[in-house]
């Protein structure tokens, strides 16, 4: 048995295309709204805080909303810093195989 030129397989293998970056904009959009949704939350629960303290026209139920909205928020942005790390770790574990002079090398 033979074994042919792999060479001759490349024109049978489909062509990938590299495409522009469309959608960094919109993650990058999307993870800018979640910090400051978590932001603003943090900042609304600490100022219904204080006027609940100084005795202010905030009732109880106000103060322990607005603070577990600001606990669950931080408590998802902390979740996507995680997976985020998580992905990173694991991109960083994979081996990207380059072709070079008919023989095949691990980065």
């Amino acid at each position: 048995m033979e074994i042919g030129n792999i060479q001759s397989l490349s024109g049978s293998l489909p062509k990938v295309k590299l495409t522009e970056k469309t959608n960094g904009d919109q993650f990058e959009n999307l993870f800018k709204g979640i910090v400051d949704g978590a932001i603003k939350a943090q900042s609304d629960s600490k100022n219904l805080t204080e006027q609940f303290i100084k005795g202010g026209d905030v009732e109880l139920h106000e103060v322990m909303i607005a603070g577990e909205q600001a606990k669950t928020s931080l408590q998802l942005l902390m979740e996507i810093r995680n997976k985020s790390i998580d992905m990173y770790k694991e991109l960083t574990r994979i081996q990207i195989w380059q072709r070079d002079f008919n023989r095949w090398m691990i980065f």
